[in-house]
């Protein structure tokens, strides 16, 4: 369903797909040995230069500073991605794709939509302050909401509870979506918001769109594209291990041996570009100036913005705490299916008392895999702790997304 619009533009790889066509990046068993065993023999022939060698212990290797991260990884243009995602679905709409008069997009937490369909110039419709409201309220206050065309509801996730008296509004809502009669808009919805409605209401067909997955190659072109390659020259990252590497993006010319790291990193993120890039920050190392300078001037290949890669499996990432009580489980997928809930709003939906609650969400920030929102009040689970709850709730027979 991709056109080349939409595939071209560098902060929507893969442009939007039908939801159902959605599949986790695989790694290849096969290829990954080919491929290695490829680089040994290339590194074989060619050599190594003692002065392009790698540094071998992340020990001497610094952490980036505030300020390089927010320049090598900055956080994704919210208007930017805004603007590929209308022109994604106006594409679709002029083709014959897309027939419907609301656009639906399901996305998986941290993927970034929410922020951008609410910076797209729309008129946004924001949820009710009660989240409970009483049923004969409800068709009112949609009939106010969607008297006017060119809306946007930016997430989903926001206008309900799972309480007996919190599916009110999202059920009216899906009524009207079913029937085709809420004018011309766009609403954006949490994947785990998604798996819980979609088992609600089983004969709910809305025909949702998702961005496409972040593949090995597409995450490369992604990061290098998030470093500013247009704006301020292409970043270099080479892998701490054994120099290869990650950025800039290969072409077809390039001589340069390249890591299989964006692969693995796409893989373990499941495509997702939110946890990918928080990911990746963990990842990124100094470079010292004592090597900098050794390796400076004489290097075409080094010049500009510089860094190191550490390896994957060297990094120490946030896990779920174990606990033979459900608590923690009944949180996290409280969490992820609104994506972020206040203490009161975690009473209402997991059914434990608050000073029950409290102890757990302590455990858990503690653990670095929830965080907690001072001035809004909010929990929410962090995007680098994020492959690791859905393992978990996965693992303890929780009803997970597709993603």
């Amino acid at each position: 369903m991709t056109d080349n619009n939409q595939a071209d533009h560098p902060c929507l790889p893969g442009g939007l797909i039908p939801l159902e066509q959605w599949r986790v990046p695989e790694t290849s068993v096969r290829r990954t040995i080919r491929s290695g065993l490829r680089d040994i023999l290339d590194q074989l022939k060619a050599g190594i230069h003692p002065d392009e060698q790698a540094f071998r212990s992340l020990d001497d290797l610094p952490t980036l500073s505030e300020r390089q991260i927010q320049d090598y990884a900055p956080v994704p243009d919210r208007e930017e991605l805004a603007r590929a995602l209308l022109n994604a679905l106006e594409q679709l709409r002029r083709s014959g794709g897309q027939s419907r008069k609301a656009s639906f997009l399901v996305a998986p937490p941290f993927s970034g939509i929410a922020e951008a369909l609410g910076a797209s110039g729309r008129r946004v419709i924001a949820p009710p302050d009660n989240l409970l409201m009483p049923e004969r309220d409800i068709t009112g206050w949609w009939d106010h909401q969607l008297q006017d065309d060119d809306w946007v509801i930016p997430e989903l996730a926001d206008f309900w509870l799972r309480h007996r008296s919190g599916l009110g509004l999202l059920r009216e809502l899906f009524a009207r979506l079913a029937r085709d009669k809420v004018g011309e808009g766009i609403i954006g919805c949490s994947s785990w918001c998604w798996q819980f409605w979609t088992q609600y209401l089983p004969e709910l067909h809305l025909a949702p769109l998702t961005p496409s997955p972040l593949s090995g190659d597409r995450l490369t072109n992604w990061l290098g594209h998030l470093a500013g390659e247009r704006s301020q020259g292409p970043l270099t990252a080479r892998m701490t291990q054994d120099g290869l590497y990650v950025l800039p993006a290969p072409t077809g010319d390039d001589e340069r041996k390249y890591s299989l790291f964006t692969r693995d990193l796409a893989t373990l993120a499941r495509g997702n570009p939110g946890v990918a890039l928080a990911i990746w920050r963990r990842t990124l190392r100094a470079r010292p100036e004592d090597e900098a300078q050794q390796q400076g001037e004489g290097d075409a290949h080094q010049e500009g913005r510089q860094c190191w890669v550490a390896p994957l499996d060297q990094l120490s990432l946030p896990a779920v705490p174990q606990s033979s009580a459900r608590r923690s489980g009944y949180l996290l997928h409280a969490l992820l299916m609104h994506g972020g809930l206040s203490l009161g709003q975690l009473e209402l939906t997991s059914g434990l008392p608050g000073e029950e609650l409290r102890i757990a969400l302590s455990r858990l920030e503690r653990a670095d895999v929830v965080t907690g929102d001072e001035q809004e009040g909010i929990f929410r689970v962090q995007a680098l702790a994020y492959p690791a709850v859905r393992r978990y709730l996965q693992s303890k027979g929780y009803p997970v997304d597709s993603f």
